[in-house]
């Protein structure tokens, strides 16, 4: 399956920009909660951030692609496939720009981390400890050994497992088939962010 163009749904309100996927998969067809077909969405014009103290992934891949906006404007990114993921301590927040208004997130603490599954990522910065194991770098993003490819031609890389400590992540869009946040606390803030 290729997915080479990564959208999010437009939010004129703070409580519909920040919802997590968590929130959003739970709404998603059987279809695509089962994997069966792509998800292609617009994004909303924020671009929110996701941090964790501790991410475990397994089944990685990382290409280029874009988000596109209801305006057509599109923004590059870095796309990035987790085929399972625990998240440790997450936290997410958006900020209403020109506003002091925002909603935070946060989920998995303790020995409860959130988990995804078929998780995909929409980014524009990342940051954090990394290590990767069974690295490939320069393979055909169409070839990567993630059910979601990129377009042939084009650089990618993959890794049958990921851990990243002290994720920071700066993103337009976030997917996944299951999104399990245990401990789940969504509040406003007067525009306080996970970092």
């Amino acid at each position: 399956m290729k997915l080479r163009s990564l959208t999010h749904s437009r939010a004129g309100r703070v409580a519909l920009a920040a919802v997590p996927v968590g929130v959003v998969a739970s709404l998603l067809m059987g279809g695509v909660a089962n994997g069966a077909v792509p998800v292609a969405f617009t994004v909303s014009g924020s671009q929110f951030q996701v941090g964790a103290s501790e991410l475990d992934g397994t089944g990685f891949s990382q290409y280029s692609g874009t988000a596109t906006q209801a305006d057509g404007t599109t923004e590059p990114v870095a796309i990035a496939n987790i085929g399972s993921a625990k998240l440790h301590d997450l936290c997410q927040s958006v900020v209403v720009p020109g506003m002091n208004l925002g909603l935070m997130i946060t989920a998995g603490g303790g020995d409860t981390p959130a988990t995804a599954t078929d998780l995909q990522i929409g980014m524009t910065d990342l940051k954090g400890d990394a290590t990767f194991n069974n690295i490939r770098i320069g393979v055909d993003a169409s070839t990567v050994n993630t059910k979601n490819k990129g377009t042939a031609g084009d650089f990618a890389q993959d890794a049958d497992s990921v851990v990243i400590k002290n994720l920071q992540q700066t993103a337009w869009s976030t997917q996944a088939s299951v999104f399990t946040l245990n401990g789940l606390h969504l509040r406003l803030t007067d525009g306080q962010t996970c970092f």
